[in-house]
């Protein structure tokens, strides 16, 4: 019950950010430069009451702040708008590109937790040595590289060099075999899907491999020096058990932090990977809502990807008490 009241009231203090975002995000794409009508009618022979009749439609003759309350109304319905350059609704268009993103952070993620886990352990174990060495070297390299720069690198080794792996595009596993030719049964899309995903997931999760590598390191660096694996050191107990046992989850509480905290990250460098590898997900349609100055799809897109921020941290928070029993949520000492 104290961690459901605790659930609540985070989520009630998210709901500041998410006005304050909208806020902002709001400004920027009706205050910014562009005229959304002009750039839906370019190249085509209009009237100035067919533009009138359009900013109508849309409500762009109305006051700044006018809109704004609209538009939050309808947030409150459950109604992300109309895109004016798509002329289709938000919603329907982020359902059609919000599955390749997820599959993207989520394969990301898993990458970066998979590899950089256990060489924190071995940088810890063998402190000093060529080991540590290397791994400190690869995770500096990869918290100063930016993703979309190991994306084209990975892309002219190994696509354009190598032929070994595709360049861009992405096969989607939840999709039937049938919706792409020459894929013969569910195993093949599995393999295609799982090629076109390695290179994009190792570009958009190095970032987040080097990060979580470095401080599973300090942290288990810390937890080895501690009184209690000492203790267990003068009791004979195995140099892998105290890894395993006594060391390893007291060096996991600072991970949760970084991986929910990184969330925003990784969806930032979603944006740029997707561009770079040609993946029709949400960070492709943002740059496109972007360049059309299409106010409605960003709002939408916006606000759809912070508030799964938000909720990114939450459940972090919320995590802390099954890692670490000595963590507790509103009680008192």
């Amino acid at each position: 019950m104290k961690l459901l009241k605790y659930t609540i009231y985070r989520l009630l203090q998210a709901i500041p950010v998410l006005i304050g975002i909208s806020v902002i995000t709001f400004l920027l794409a009706n205050l910014g430069p562009g005229d959304p009508v002009s750039l839906m009618l370019q190249g085509q022979e209009h009237s100035e009451e067919l533009v009138r009749a359009i900013e109508r439609r849309y409500g762009l003759d109305r006051p700044l702040h006018e809109r704004y309350v609209t538009y939050m109304a309808g947030l409150l319905r459950g109604d992300l708008g109309q895109s004016i350059h798509y002329q289709r609704p938000v919603a329907a268009l982020m359902m059609d590109r919000i599955g390749p993103t997820l599959l993207l952070v989520l394969s990301a993620y898993a990458f970066a937790l998979a590899t950089a886990i256990p060489l924190g352990i071995v940088a810890a174990d063998r402190r000093n040595e060529p080991t540590d060495h290397a791994s400190r070297i690869a995770a500096l390299v990869g918290v100063s590289t930016p993703s979309f720069w190991i994306g084209i690198v990975l892309i002219l080794v190994f696509a354009v060099k190598l032929g070994w792996l595709p360049s861009s595009g992405l096969y989607y596993p939840w999709r039937p075999p049938s919706s792409y030719p020459g894929i013969d049964g569910h195993l093949e899309l599995y393999y295609e899907s799982a090629r076109h995903l390695l290179l994009p997931m190792i570009a958009l999760g190095t970032l987040q491999m080097a990060t979580i590598m470095r401080v599973e390191r300090t942290q288990m660096i810390e937890s080895l020096q501690g009184e209690y694996v000492k203790l267990a050191r003068a009791y004979g107990v195995p140099e892998r058990t105290i890894l395993r046992k006594h060391a390893f989850q007291v060096a996991q509480l600072p991970i949760i932090t970084i991986v929910g905290l990184n969330l925003s990250t990784a969806i930032g460098g979603a944006v740029l990977t997707e561009t770079v590898f040609n993946i029709n997900g949400m960070g492709q349609l943002f740059v496109e809502a972007i360049q059309q100055n299409d106010y409605q799809l960003v709002m939408g897109v916006t606000m759809v990807l912070g508030t799964l921020f938000v909720v990114g941290v939450v459940i972090t928070d919320i995590s802390y008490a099954y890692v670490d029993p000595r963590v507790t949520y509103g009680e008192r000492e």
